[in-house]
């Protein structure tokens, strides 16, 4: 598995633990940093799993053959690609015959949710005619359109296999909030969260979209 912008390597690492092969490729030297920290306290069968490598998710073709990996992951990363197609067709290009390309990208229809169920009317209207925003971080970024990516993954010869909505009804809950304490109620908003994410027209209006294509 290529896991692209892995950040600080919770999900390399989840992967590992599960048995699979890991590369991490990371632009950020400071959570390529915390990733070989958190790795370097792993047993030593996890550790042979992962390679962890600064690099650009735009540049995949600068470390890797062409058909090197079965997975390749891009979770959280398009919104801060302005011109996301040629980085699209590079992670295509990676995948061996029948691999699986997951990305987990911000959903531009949904952008007027949140501000919308916050109060914020004029955030609210903005939003509906644009496909920008301005994060948690304070970032302005961009979101993707269903539709759009799509056409995209026909076109890299990944077309889109399945997708879910993913944080529903969850997004609209403050910075810092913890979970609920109670294992019950957890599991019951997990629950409620993975079914909105399958169903329709739930799924359309999640804060977020996962969209797997199968190369061909």
């Amino acid at each position: 598995m290529l896991d692209v912008g892995m950040g600080q390597g919770t999900q390399a690492l989840r992967l590992a633990r599960g048995g699979h092969t890991v590369t991490g490729l990371e632009s950020d030297a400071e959570m390529l940093a915390t990733a070989r920290a958190s790795l370097a306290t792993e047993p030593e069968g996890i550790r042979e799993r992962v390679r962890l490598i600064e690099g650009d998710g735009r540049e995949t073709g600068v470390h890797f053959l062409p058909g090197s990996f079965d997975v390749v992951l891009c979770h959280g990363v398009l919104m801060y690609v302005s011109e996301p197609d040629a980085m699209l067709a590079g992670l295509a290009r990676m995948l061996a015959p029948g691999g699986l390309l997951s990305l987990l990208v911000r959903n531009a229809d949904s952008l007027a949710l949140r501000p919308g169920l916050n109060g914020d009317w004029a955030g609210a209207l903005a939003a509906f005619d644009t496909d920008t925003y301005t994060n948690r971080l304070g970032l302005r970024v961009r979101a993707d359109r269903l539709d759009v990516l799509t056409a995209t993954l026909a076109g890299i010869a990944a077309p889109l296999h399945a997708w879910y909505g993913v944080r529903l009804f969850t997004d609209g809950a403050p910075d810092g909030q913890e979970p609920p304490a109670d294992e019950a109620e957890l599991e019951r908003l997990l629950s409620a969260e993975d079914r909105a994410g399958r169903t329709d027209p739930y799924r359309g209006v999640a804060a977020l979209l996962h969209l797997f294509g199968v190369r061909g």
